[in-house]
């Protein structure tokens, strides 16, 4: 049944384009949404108030005072952007929010509503239970999106839009220059808001946060209003006191951050600050997820399903994706795709209690970007007898059949290209084992069915199958990502330098390189394991993209490019000729312990690839071929002084 509304439409507009109303309220239990001006506080007694009325025009008596408090309750703030509706839970009460969530749903297609609280673990813990954490507001992800995010907070309560509004807090912030701006207004207006700001910055609302507060105002200015009635001052009296305020708030903000500025980083962080507020007993999403700090905010949550008594429900805003042609709002996302994967795995896990499913947005690497396809997902997921998450990284084929259809290959071409490229990545891959590279111990190869919509509109609709690679997330941070403060711990910079010296080793024999010709390493795919004690224990490399590029170059031209990691860090270590010591030193014997077990097991070597196409124009047997013969022949002590004499001097 289509719930009642109090006030107007939900996206209602004024002449101006404009909501008329930013704050609702929904009743779940009763059905009910109140949309009039004002805060949840009033909404709150707005509709208790009506029922009473409507309970004495029916002959009832009006509501005890402990029916009151629990229909209080049972209550649930929304707030109402442009295109969304943002509820708001009670983190002890979850089923409360999704009983909202379903009222709103009967009037709100449900990709427009989203829950708030993105960092309280109990919040988040429940949605993703229900394979939703696509319905989770995310975070600002860059600075634009910041400073997106502090004008788009602008709201009044009764008035004109003076404050900042914490979706997350509940909070009306007040500035400075919003407060001084007040003594332009007429004498009726002033009044109005004065009274508006005294009355609500003495109320505390449903999280426990004031109604109104000062932004960077001392606490004991709020104390400074009780001396005034505003109500009842003449116009003179009432500016004066205006005045008197105006300056306590400006003496107690410091002179730079008076204004509000969003180009000013330090005013703009601050306000992100007491929008998002950070507490003690909330956690960021990366640690809640086991992620590194690199993925923070990274990750865009996909529409999935939740699983009940083994059964897969799919989420009901896919279908109204698919009925939508592939997507409802501005994404980068295939959701057939998506949709694809997520049935693997299910298929896979017959035992899950949940999957959850997101879009990695941005490259984590910090390199050129080459051809081909680039989606990365991550999967968080759950077995029901397990008490532990299990995390999978999952990197789509580069070249797979639609890319070579794309290129203007008939399809039993591009399918059998597809194929030879996954068959040419996994034996890469081995290869870089066999040379010592230290990679992932599993990786998982798959497809996924797809509807081509490509270049080639004689193979559209033709369904066709797409690879990937699925493998465990590694739990470390990637090198490149290192804050440079910790390099001044000196056990902890010797042991980096030893540990990326030896990943440099296997880096340089392989050749690994873009095919711009610019090296790869030490820019996103070297991921720091650390012990216990936050000390580096190991380092993997989390994809070999790029091995065996610069297969014919001079292994000694290639080596001079490696003393880079030791110049980008020099500056922040407290021992610097220690530290590129340590790096040369372990670069050089890995080096040299590798082609010693070449040259001992030559014919375990050269036999490897010894049944696949030998192309001299670069199949990976002609590659593998020519890296070990450089390998053979390549001098140690040449080796150190390419890399020595370019280390940057301290």
């Amino acid at each position: 049944m289509t719930p009642r509304i109090i006030g107007s439409d939900l996206f209602a507009r004024n002449d101006r384009g404009r909501l008329l109303s930013r704050i609702a309220t929904v009743f779940p239990h009763d059905n009910v949404l109140v949309t009039l001006p004002g805060i949840h506080a009033t909404h709150r007694g707005a509709y208790l108030d009506l029922l009473d009325e409507e309970r004495q025009a029916g002959g009832l008596g009006p509501l005890t005072p402990e029916e009151r408090t629990v229909r209080w309750r049972k209550a649930v703030d929304l707030i109402v952007d442009e295109d969304a509706v943002l509820i708001r839970p009670d983190p002890d009460d979850m089923p409360l929010a999704f009983a909202a969530d379903e009222v709103l749903q009967k009037i709100v297609p449900k990709p427009r509503i989203r829950f708030l609280n993105v960092l309280n673990p109990s919040v988040r813990n429940a949605v993703k239970r229900r394979g939703e954490c696509w319905r989770i507001t995310p975070l600002p992800r860059s600075t634009g999106e910041m400073k997106q995010m502090i004008r788009d907070s602008r709201l009044g309560i009764g008035g004109r839009d003076i404050y900042y509004y914490s979706k997350a807090a509940g909070t009306h912030w007040l500035t400075c220059q919003e407060f001084a701006q007040l003594a332009t207004l007429d004498d009726d207006d002033l009044r109005k808001h004065l009274v508006e700001i005294q009355r609500y910055c003495a109320c505390w609302n449903n999280q426990g946060t004031r109604e109104v507060d000062f932004f960077l105002a001392e606490p004991s200015f709020r104390a400074e209003w009780a001396a005034f009635d505003f109500a009842e001052m003449a116009p003179v009296a009432l500016r004066a006191a205006h005045d008197t305020l105006k300056g306590e708030f400006s003496s107690s903000v410091c002179p730079e951050l008076r204004q509000d500025d969003v180009e000013n980083a330090e005013w703009r962080w601050r306000m992100f600050a007491v929008l998002v507020p950070h507490g003690e007993d909330v956690a960021s999403e990366e640690e809640m997820l086991g992620l590194g700090a690199e993925f923070y905010m990274q990750v865009e949550w996909l529409p999935g399903g939740r699983i009940e008594e083994g059964e897969l429900i799919l989420d009901p805003v896919l279908d109204e994706i698919r009925r939508a042609g592939g997507h409802i709002r501005p994404t980068t996302v295939d959701y057939s795709q998506a949709r694809g994967l997520l049935f693997n795995l299910v298929r896979e896990y017959g035992d899950l209690e949940y999957v959850n499913l997101g879009r990695i947005s941005a490259s984590m690497a910090r390199r050129p970007s080459p051809g081909g396809r680039r989606g990365v997902y991550v999967v968080e997921m759950k077995r029901r007898d397990s008490a532990e998450e299990i995390l999978k990284i999952i990197r789509m084929q580069k070249w797979g059949v639609r890319e070579h259809l794309d290129e203007g290959k008939p399809l039993l071409e591009a399918t059998l290209n597809s194929e030879e490229y996954t068959e040419y990545v996994l034996d890469r891959r081995l290869a870089c084992r066999q040379l010592g590279m230290n990679l992932p111990v599993q990786v998982v190869t798959r497809k996924v069915s797809e509807t081509y919509s490509g270049k080639q509109k004689r193979y559209w609709t033709t369904r066709i199958w797409s690879p990937y690679f699925e493998r465990d997330y590694i739990r470390g941070l990637a090198t490149d990502m290192v804050p440079p403060s910790r390099f001044q711990d000196s056990e902890f910079a010797m042991r980096f330098a030893a540990l990326l010296g030896r990943a440099a080793a296997p880096n340089i024999i392989v050749g690994r390189q873009s095919r711009g010709g610019i090296v790869i390493f030490d820019n996103g795919d070297e991921v720091l394991i650390e012990d216990e004690h936050g000390l580096p224990a190991d380092i993997l490399v989390a994809d070999h993209t790029g091995a065996f590029v610069a297969f014919d170059a001079d292994i000694h031209q290639l080596a001079a490019v490696y003393a880079a990691p030791v110049n980008r860090r020099v500056a922040h270590v407290t021992n610097p000729s220690e530290f590129a010591d340590a790096y040369v030193g372990a670069c050089l014997g890995n080096f040299a312990r590798i082609q010693r077990e070449y040259r001992d097991r030559r014919r375990a070597f050269d036999s490897l690839f010894a049944d696949r196409p030998r192309d001299e124009a670069g199949s990976l047997a002609y590659r593998w071929e020519r890296v070990l013969r450089r390998l053979d022949e390549a001098n140690l002590n040449t080796l150190e002084a390419a890399i020595r004499k370019n280390l940057a001097r301290p």
